[in-house]
């Protein structure tokens, strides 16, 4: 008996050895290399739908469109992302996240250039159902193939290819800021797409060399019925946080400033900073979300970033001044922060690319449904009691995320 309690007790410490061996984050050069080239890909799509977003009132101009006929231009990105979502899905779960991330950057660089050529609305419309297609696919896409890096790390570094991404917008942003009195948005466009191309094949080269890595086994999206339903509703549920914080961002993208200015009386530079300070909160958070997740977990990060984009809005739509308001903006970009890259992580890790498709595809329509929304309401109940539905929905994904919590138990680091 002494003998077989020495067996077992050895046999139990290499057992422990290996489950904490197994534990460590990985360190594989070809893993870091892998993650630098995903991260470009992150940052270039940030980059150019910055830089076309920047050029939409000269583009108005060339097209001579009114508000209502631009509105409804614009919805083609919407329309296109959404259409694409789902059939990327399928199309990485048949050739690899790998490919189809570089073909839809090339897609999306390429697909650039059309907007500056149309001379009508109906036109515009039909060139951004294209430009969305490709934003679209490559969203799903490189966030498919960031979560089965994520997996193969044991690290939770969603947040910072998000990023990647925010700081890619950044740079378009600014960059398009500096030259867009002296290019014409056809020549701004046309660069851009150059330097798309160039990334792309670069990062894509890079990318399509290394093979995705081996994952472990997800919930099946085929096969027994209890396991698959509930794969899917966990990746409903996470659509649904992702959902309640892209309403937040759509809205404040569009209506921010305008609050600010109309509201509050603020300047064009006051109220121009107010999304900046959102932005640039948003990009902290995201900068430090890793940290964040693997110090607390995905359930309580999700539950904190709620609370904290709930309170900030709030601050920020009832506040009765303008710097009052930016503080409140930068505390929701804080906590809005890691929301919807933890929710996107966690239904990859339920559902693989489809999982991947399906929550971003839900998630994607409250950046659709947002601006509209607080548009409506600002018109029947003023602005400040509409941006406080923001408010709302970040208080919903917490009640969701909190209810949901024995899901989000991941791996933190």
């Amino acid at each position: 008996m002494p003998t077989l309690n020495k067996i077992r007790t050895a046999l139990t410490g290499a057992r422990n050895r290996t489950t904490r061996s197994t534990s460590r984050p990985s360190t594989d050069p070809r893993l870091l290399r892998l993650r630098l080239t995903i991260t470009a890909f992150f940052a270039l799509d940030g980059f150019l739908f910055a830089g076309w977003v920047v050029r939409i009132p000269a583009i108005k101009g060339q097209t001579g469109a009114g508000p209502g006929a631009l509105g409804l231009a614009l919805l083609g990105v919407s329309a296109g992302a959404v259409a694409f979502m789902t059939l990327t899905g399928r199309l990485c779960r048949r050739f690899g996240s790998h490919a189809v991330t570089t073909v839809s950057g090339v897609a999306m660089a390429l697909s650039i250039v059309l907007p500056p050529l149309t001379r009508s609305a109906l036109a515009l419309g039909l060139a951004l159902l294209v430009f969305g297609a490709a934003y679209g696919s490559l969203n799903v896409a490189m966030n498919s193939a960031a979560v089965d890096l994520i997996a193969a790390l044991r690290r939770p570094v969603m947040p910072s290819f998000h990023a990647a991404f925010s700081l890619g917008g950044m740079l378009g942003a600014g960059l398009g800021g500096l030259i867009a009195g002296a290019l014409s948005p056809t020549v701004h466009l046309v660069l851009l797409a150059v330097i798309g191309l160039l990334v792309a094949g670069v990062a894509g080269r890079s990318l399509l060399a290394h093979p995705a890595p081996v994952v472990p086994e997800r919930l099946p999206a085929s096969g027994p019925g209890g396991e698959r339903v509930r794969g899917r509703g966990l990746v409903l549920v996470f659509g649904l946080i992702a959902l309640c914080t892209a309403y937040g961002e759509g809205a404040m993208a569009d209506w921010g400033a305008l609050h600010l200015a109309q509201d509050l009386a603020a300047g064009p530079g006051l109220a121009a900073a107010g999304y900046a300070v959102f932005a640039l909160a948003m990009t902290a958070g995201r900068l430090s979300g890793t940290s964040v997740v693997q110090r607390i977990g995905p359930a309580r990060a999700l539950i904190a970033g709620g609370a904290t984009a709930s309170a900030g809005m709030l601050l920020g739509a009832l506040a009765p001044t303008a710097w009052a308001a930016c503080l409140g903006f930068a505390v929701a970009g804080l906590g809005l922060a890691n929301i919807f890259p933890i929710a996107i992580a966690r239904a990859g890790e339920v559902g693989g690319p489809g999982g991947v498709a399906a929550a971003s595809t839900v998630g994607y329509g409250g950046m659709v449904l947002g601006p509209p929304a607080i548009g409506f309401l600002g018109q029947a109940f003023g602005l400040p009691l509409a941006l406080t539905t923001v408010a709302g929905l970040a208080a919903f994904a917490v009640v969701i995320a909190y209810l949901t919590r024995g899901a989000h138990q991941g791996r933190r680091g």
